[in-house]
């Protein structure tokens, strides 16, 4: 226990002997004055680390990055929390890389066909390409707008091609005359007349024919304009939950224009999955077609060595070693038995013998024996090769 010296040291500190002026306290009042502001500070602490704890409230910034929902975030940043696993199942179409390649070109193409359409200044710009969900993308489309359903021919599949309405009513204005209007167009909520359906529908088929040019260093493929729908739930092309890609393109007259975009599911352009996984135009995968075809073509042209088997007989070793001139060997075959044709150790067909003039020659009485190794062999050695 302390003296009276450690407690007036004590209360010095404290400032104890301050605290109630032109009062003496005793040393045992002040002793506890002292414990009693301890525990104070001890019971504050304690009641902080509490309210940090478990009383604490998250603000709405702090439960948007938990969940992953950013709304400041551009459509090609990363995802994180619960809307990364929402999306887990959707594949980047970073793994494509020609596929930007491609609209690139479509950008630079369509610049130039809509500037001849329009005899204005127009430029495109490409705004993004995501992945996305078909049924999400249907229920985000702002109305009223023109979706035009476009089919794939070579691929026989289909996709989208979104107008929305500021387009429409700029392509409008600048087709037929209309005065110059600063600012944003204002969208009227009435139906889509005739003439403006006519004007729209020209405007997609200039967009799907530059999109026939932007992927023919691809591959060969045309868009067809199979018909054009107001109503999202007639434009249905896919299952809600089927990915997609999305590639959205701005375009801009002076000081006015909208937004075309182009989804295409992923299972439309699984045929030309390959092509679109190079980095760049001509890059092979292992299996090169145009190697394949010269080979097969040398392989035509090549000169092979080809036995006309009349009979083949096991003989003792110790016979052989005895063959002397004069002896004979019989051969169980009549002139009319056929013969076997074979190249190296494998037997081709059956033939005839016979002669031309003075040379000996077969007739071949059958077609040539199916191949044992096939194609599909070594198709199959390489697919269990790329499991290991």
């Amino acid at each position: 226990m302390a003296g009276p010296s450690d407690q007036d040291k004590l209360s010095e500190d404290w400032g104890l002997d301050d605290a109630l002026p032109g009062i003496e306290l005793t040393e045992e009042a002040k002793a506890a004055e002292a414990a009693a502001e301890w525990a104070a500070m001890i019971e504050g602490e304690a009641g902080a680390a509490a309210g940090d704890g478990a009383d604490r409230v998250l603000n709405q910034d702090e439960i948007d990055s938990l969940l992953g929902f950013d709304a400041s975030a551009g459509s090609n940043v990363e995802l994180t929390g619960v809307q990364a696993l929402i999306n887990s199942a959707l594949v980047s179409y970073e793994r494509l890389p020609m596929l930007e390649i491609v609209f690139d070109r479509l950008v630079r193409l369509a610049t130039t066909s809509l500037r001849n359409f329009t005899s204005d200044n127009v430029e495109v710009t490409m705004d993004s390409i995501s992945s996305v969900r078909f049924g999400d993308y249907l229920n985000s489309i702002p109305l009223p707008a023109i979706l035009s359903v476009i089919k794939a021919e070579e691929w026989e599949n289909y996709g989208l091609l979104t107008v929305d309405s500021g387009l429409i009513y700029s392509m409008i204005d600048v087709l037929l005359g209309g005065r110059r209007i600063g600012g944003n167009i204002r969208v009227e909520g009435r139906p889509y007349t005739t003439i403006e359906m006519a004007l729209a529908r020209k405007m997609i088929e200039i967009i799907l024919e530059d999109t026939h040019r932007a992927f023919e260093p691809v591959t060969q493929v045309h868009f067809k304009l199979e018909r054009m729908e107001t109503n999202p739930r007639f434009a249905a092309i896919s299952r809600p939950a089927n990915a997609a890609i999305l590639i959205e393109l701005r375009i801009e007259m002076d000081d006015r224009g909208g937004k075309i975009e182009i989804l295409l599911p992923y299972a439309t352009i699984e045929p030309i999955r390959e092509q679109l996984l190079q980095m760049f135009m001509g890059e092979k995968f292992g299996r090169d077609p145009i190697w394949e075809g010269h080979l097969a073509t040398e392989i035509y042209s090549a000169d092979v060595e080809i036995e006309a088997v009349l009979h083949e007989q096991d003989l003792p070793l110790s016979r052989v070693l005895g063959l002397k001139p004069g002896d004979t060997i019989m051969f169980e075959r009549s002139p009319s038995d056929p013969v076997r044709l074979r190249c190296g150790d494998v037997d081709l067909t059956e033939a005839i013998m016979g002669h031309i003039g003075n040379h000996v020659s077969v007739r071949a009485t059958r077609s040539l024996n199916p191949p044992k190794v096939t194609m599909a062999a070594f198709e199959a050695i390489d697919e269990k090769m790329e499991g290991r």
